[in-house]
């Protein structure tokens, strides 16, 4: 800032009420002529120096908040134009219709709950971080596909309580359906505090923003069949133990389902958990054993398969996404109000948790038999035994209680559904000049 004049000081007359200036300004003036006058003595060189180098440290640091003040606003959310594709993606587009915020849209349930929910004509409004626990480009090419749909999927985190308050304050959502987590049992190993920040510190700031929502929705969520853990009486049912997690990833969901209850019967939020069963299909994730088989196959790796205890094979109740997502659905059209409002119980709300599964479980070696033959190309197996690294030896869904309540039935089997994968996998990645499912 330059020195000011002699002339200047005309401006700012000494008579109270012709001009007022802030006690800062004010401050800075005296100082000024404080300094003018020290700048006859002989210090005067020194004191201007030290009195430059103030006014070039507050000018920087003037600076350096308005260009982070820039980079936060480069990057935000909101805004006219923002909230006007929220309102018009959240809008129902059939009588009744639901409005629905998905969390984790971009993921693969995600992506294809919230293209089912567009094709009836419920409102939905998608929420993604895109995280690259995978290749990211793959959770990109979901998003443009309910871009097409005119589903607007919110490039943020479910820990960003200001976001998820703007969102509700935009939106009067009637569903909320949670699908966002960290995934993967292995991967815990590896980074365990990405667990707990997603699956229960994001669930419980998504939680917040709907007991403090009014209306508040009604809360769908994605729990696990890694619940069970080392439960062995086979089919696992919803009232069996789940108190024996076998990986970080099983207790950080069973930890979810407490954390839920806590909230509706507090709060009188409706939750309905769902604990899926080995998810698979089209527009899959590239870390589950189906893809990340059939990939080393077309590339001639060798396929990982991993024994059990006196070499049992391994096996999984593998569920087609077509069923899982009629699952979700009939979740979220079931589902009851809820009954609080503001934060504020009125009464008791519903609280339900169903296992979503096929009832089928397949060995993984006949898994990948079944791969060989679609491809056409045979697997170069290596058999190893199974690690301690949270796996189990076996899934298998008891869904009595989802047929009953829910009308669920999975009409999907193993094969078929694996043709489908193989079909859309040799499409996506280019394959289909060489290639023809069998």
């Amino acid at each position: 800032m330059p020195p000011l004049l002699a002339e200047d000081e005309d401006l700012f007359p000494s008579t109270p009420g012709k001009f007022k200036t802030d006690r800062h300004h004010r401050h800075h003036l005296l100082l000024h002529r404080h300094l003018r006058r020290c700048f006859a003595s002989a210090g005067a060189t020194f004191l201007s120096a030290l009195f430059l180098l103030a006014l070039a440290a507050s000018y920087l640091s003037f600076q350096g908040l308005v260009s982070s003040g820039d980079r936060l606003l480069a990057a935000s959310w909101g805004g006219i134009q923002w909230e006007k594709q929220v309102r018009v993606s959240a809008q129902p587009r059939r009588p009744a219709g639901l409005s629905v915020l998905v969390t984790g849209a971009a993921g693969f349930v995600g992506a294809h709950a919230s293209l089912a929910l567009r094709k009836r004509g419920d409102g939905v409004v998608g929420l993604d971080n895109f995280n690259p626990y995978y290749d990211p480009s793959l959770k990109r090419s979901r998003a443009s596909l309910l871009r097409v749909q005119k589903v607007f999927v919110v490039d943020g985190d479910v820990n960003d309580a200001r976001l998820l308050a703007k969102l509700f304050d935009v939106v009067a959502f009637t569903h909320v359906m949670h699908l966002a987590a960290q995934a993967g049992v292995r991967y815990a190993i590896e980074n365990p505090h990405s667990y707990v920040h997603s699956n229960v510190a994001g669930l419980v700031g998504l939680l917040e923003a709907c007991k403090s929502a009014n209306p508040q929705p009604a809360f769908v969520w994605a729990s696990s069949s890694s619940v069970y853990g080392l439960n062995e009486k086979s089919p696992f049912s919803e009232s069996d133990r789940t108190d024996r997690p076998a990986s970080l990833y099983a207790a950080t969901k069973k930890a979810g389902e407490e954390i839920t209850h806590a909230y509706n019967h507090i709060y009188g939020l409706s939750v309905t958990g769902l604990r899926f069963f080995t998810v698979y299909g089209p527009w899959g994730r590239p870390d589950m054993a189906y893809f990340s088989f059939t990939r080393n196959i077309l590339q001639g790796k060798p396929v990982t398969i991993y024994r059990g205890k006196n070499r049992v094979d391994l096996a999984r109740d593998f569920t087609y996404i077509d069923d899982i997502v009629k699952g979700c659905l009939a979740s979220l059209d079931t589902a009851g109000k809820s009954t609080g409002s503001g934060g504020k119980k009125r009464g008791p709300a519903q609280y339900r948790i169903f296992n979503l599964g096929n009832t089928s479980p397949v060995t993984v070696p006949e898994m990948v038999g079944m791969l060989e033959r679609h491809l056409g190309v045979k697997a170069r197996r290596r058999e190893v035994e199974m690690p301690g690294n949270g796996d189990v030896p076996f899934t298998h869904a008891n869904i009595s209680s989802a047929r009953l309540e829910l009308g669920y039935k999975p009409t999907t089997d193993l094969r078929t559904g694996l043709k489908r994968f193989v079909k859309w996998y040799l499409s996506y990645y280019g394959y289909n000049h060489g290639k023809s499912v069998h």
